[in-house]
């Protein structure tokens, strides 16, 4: 539906007006991105174990020899058989991108609590090709806030901004191996703080209708795995 038909001069002059304010914004997001670099780092004393295709591994291997290491906590529980339909989304993402942050001495892995053997399935039927192992036995999810205890009514989730229910959750954290070798844990985001990770909806906001979810029930809810469509 056509909403506001105007003349060629008219929408160059309104286009420009949004481009300063896209400038304005562009700028914004380069300082927070400063400050975000600059936050303080915390050390990684726990001894975290994963189940890796090539077996058990720490999280220092997941560096594969880099300095820097980016893990997506992408939802998926013991004892799903698939994972989440929206960090599935994410995911979908990422193929492929791991190549270029090699080339700036990062790696990206993607963990879950599901044993590796239901990763692996699932993966090779989303024809994903990034590491993707598996945390189920440790602590690593409890710890960064991605998923409740046995026991627990609810997660203390995004920093304690957000109580949700039991389960799984989403997020990215970032670690740095330091100059004495040391791990460290520099940044770490929820919630609406993954949005940015997710390149389909970023173009999708290039558009007229945009993300057009309003009218929904509730967010995301037309998100399908993309093999379900």
């Amino acid at each position: 539906m056509t909403a506001h038909v105007v003349s060629h001069q008219e929408w160059l002059a309104a286009s420009r007006e949004l481009l300063a304010k896209e400038k304005e914004f562009t700028r914004l997001r380069d300082e927070l991105s400063r400050q975000r670099r600059e936050l303080p780092w915390e050390r990684v004393d726990q001894e975290y174990s994963f189940e890796a295709p090539e077996g058990r591994v720490a999280l220092a291997d997941l560096f594969s020899g880099h300095s820097q290491l980016l893990v997506y906590h992408l939802m998926f529980g013991p004892d799903w058989t698939e994972a989440c339909k929206s960090c599935s989304f994410w995911a979908d993402n990422f193929n492929g991108v791991d190549v270029h942050l090699a080339h700036r001495d990062t790696a990206l892995v993607a963990v879950s609590r599901a044993p590796l053997a239901t990763l692996e399935a699932y993966a090779k039927r989303m024809g994903w090709t990034f590491r993707w192992v598996s945390s189920g036995g440790g602590d690593f999810n409890f710890d960064y806030k991605v998923s409740s205890r046995p026991g627990e009514d609810t997660l203390d989730y995004n920093f304690g901004t957000m109580k949700v229910g039991p389960g799984e959750m989403p997020g990215f954290s970032a670690f740095r191996r330091g100059d004495d070798g040391a791990i460290y844990h520099t940044y770490s985001t929820y919630a609406r703080g993954v949005d940015m990770l997710n390149g389909a909806y970023h173009l999708l906001d290039l558009t007229s209708k945009g993300r057009d979810e309003s009218g929904l029930p509730f967010t995301m809810s037309w998100v399908k795995r993309r093999d379900q469509y």
